[in-house]
């Protein structure tokens, strides 16, 4: 199981209503005539195409929205195993490409050390000097 996010919630129940039957095994992402989606020609023959030419991202592929979704995981700081079971991987190489590409966190650690070097004695520091040290 996997959580949905209450900010996508109402689009999910307009597809919903809009796209999907109400019998039981309905699919979720129903091709046009109401079977399956089928993978060779998704990016060429569906409405797909049209909708994000309409959205001003021609060329965005389906498979582009997990992606983004595994970035936002990643960008949450979830902890790998738990990243892993989001993304549905048993991989751990997979899971730590999209941690290592929001990174971003160290430039935040930085700054943020950097901040506390740089405070003069008026804003609290002790007195006690410090000493950069270059790693590697």
């Amino acid at each position: 199981m996997v959580g949905i996010p209450q900010a996508i919630i109402p689009a999910l129940r307009e597809h919903l209503a809009t796209y999907v039957g109400n019998e039981p095994g309905a699919l979720l992402f129903p091709a046009a005539k109401g079977g399956p989606l089928r993978r060779s020609g998704f990016n060429t023959r569906t409405r797909w195409v049209d909708v994000v030419r309409d959205m001003g991202m021609p060329g965005l592929h389906f498979h582009d929205l997990r992606h983004t979704g595994n970035m936002l995981a990643a960008q949450s700081g979830a902890g790998l195993k738990d990243l892993m079971a989001r993304m549905g991987h048993d991989n751990v190489r997979t899971a730590m490409i999209y941690q290592h590409a929001v990174r971003g966190a160290d430039r935040a650690i930085t700054d943020a050390i950097d901040r506390h070097i740089n405070r003069t004695d008026d804003e609290g520091d002790n007195g006690s000097a410090g000493v950069l040290a270059p790693v590697g």
